[in-house]
């Protein structure tokens, strides 16, 4: 069986992707697929964990628990609707817009504002931003506010209760991503170019002023990413932007081709500790679909753009 193979044998919200991004299967072959996801699967499995308040686990960003969870849960609406975005559910889809409009009112813990009015730190905004994009809700706000925490680096820092001087990989990632989704006016244009360029000048992973990769973590590929920052998801957000790779990008590349196993897969490799809705793939140290369709695709914009 080959990596493709595999691939197909999994979950629609998989293979609609890769019939899309890896096969060039039709388009209405690709949509038949994808409008399976939001009632077979994983993302059936997460439509039916909303609550009946809208929200997912009892809260916005912190689930309502009953004891001390090991590492950041994961399980609140935030994550549980990051997760239906990962997963390719139609946006337009009937019960896709139920669960984004019950949501709605869900407030975050921080400030008690709706929730796609967003809270002020910066990687949390860009997360929502990203949900609110892409299931066509008013973020404007939260995307004034980004603009308006950018640093003269060129990136952006969630902890800005601490005066932040430099931005965080962490951070601006997630804050790019929300701006790709949202589009924008000439402002977003140039916000994303000045933090694209902050991850270019560090190669997507080395520190600017000695050249060392100053967290190990963003060598090892997880998914899903949740808040943190590693080379395959700057690569997979590059690639999302198209058109030609600024050749700046070859050392991440390099590193994704080193992670290919003899079976043509890719393994997961640094799952975030937390409470989670259930698994998508079999552990650490064993191949992963999620982590084989993003490098794949990745090599294939790097070769063919």
């Amino acid at each position: 069986m080959t990596a493709i193979d595999w691939l197909l044998d999994s979950d629609p919200a998989i293979r609609w992707q890769v019939m899309r991004d890896l096969v060039d299967t039709p388009s209405e072959v690709v949509a038949a697929e994808r409008a399976k996801v939001p009632s077979e699967g994983w993302g059936a499995r997460i439509l039916a964990l909303q609550g009946t308040d809208g929200q997912w686990a009892g809260g916005s960003y912190f689930p309502v628990l009953e004891q001390e969870p090991v590492g950041q849960p994961w399980t609140a609406t935030a994550w549980s609707l990051k997760l239906l975005v990962d997963l390719g559910i139609d946006p337009a889809d009937e019960r896709a817009r139920r669960a984004v409009e019950a949501a709605r009112a869900s407030r975050w813990e921080y400030n008690d504002e709706p929730f796609f009015s967003g809270e002020i730190e910066p990687c949390i905004n860009g997360l929502t931003v990203s949900i609110g994009s892409y299931f066509g809700e008013d973020v404007d706000a939260i995307v004034g506010l980004l603009l308006t925490q950018q640093m003269e680096d060129g990136g952006w820092n969630c902890d800005i209760d601490s005066g932040p001087t430099r931005s965080s990989f962490n951070s601006t990632i997630a804050v790019l991503e929300g701006l790709l989704a949202f589009g924008g006016d000439t402002s977003v244009v140039e916000a994303r170019a000045r933090g694209e360029e902050y991850l270019l000048a560090r190669r997507l992973k080395y520190r600017l002023t000695t050249g060392e990769v100053p967290v190990e973590g963003w060598l090892q590929f997880s998914f899903p990413t949740r808040w943190y920052y590693d080379v395959l998801r700057g690569l997979d957000y590059f690639r999302a932007v198209g058109g030609a790779p600024d050749p700046r990008l070859a050392d991440a590349v390099a590193l994704v081709e080193s992670k290919r196993q003899p079976d043509g897969t890719w393994l997961l490799e640094n799952t975030h500790d937390g409470d989670v809705h259930f698994e998508m793939d079999d552990g650490d140290g064993r191949p992963s679909r999620w982590n084989t369709l993003r490098a794949l695709r990745v090599l294939r914009w790097w070769s063919t753009a």
